[in-house]
């Protein structure tokens, strides 16, 4: 059964950091392209980053682009966002999937003072 289940979320001030495990069952991660999506309240969920079955085969929303970096540690079968210099914005509930992985819990990011 494919899964990804989503942690480290919580509360961080303005220029704070986090960093957001996604550790996955079921499949290798080294074989699929794994994304991170976020949803905003009161808003559409979009896609954030995404890395391919090569660690150089990355991409970024314009928004976060030089802020957040996503990673891939294959023998522990996790994906990781590090999201440095947070801003209010980017306060969302954040989610991992592949193409075929059904969506998960998410965990929540609070940016706020």
């Amino acid at each position: 059964q494919v899964q990804l289940v989503e942690s480290g979320g919580g509360l961080v001030q303005p220029g704070g950091s986090l960093r957001l495990s996604c550790a996955a069952s079921g499949f290798p991660i080294s074989s699929s392209i794994l994304r991170w999506y976020r949803q905003a309240p009161g808003k559409e969920r979009e896609l954030v980053a995404s890395i391919g079955t090569s660690d150089s085969s990355t991409t970024y929303a314009d928004s976060v682009k030089g802020r957040f970096t996503i990673s891939r540690e294959n023998d522990k079968n996790t994906v990781y966002l590090q999201m440095n210099s947070l801003k209010p914005e980017d306060t969302a509930v954040y989610y991992c999937k592949n193409s075929i992985s059904p969506w998960g819990q998410g965990t929540q990011v609070t940016v706020s003072s």
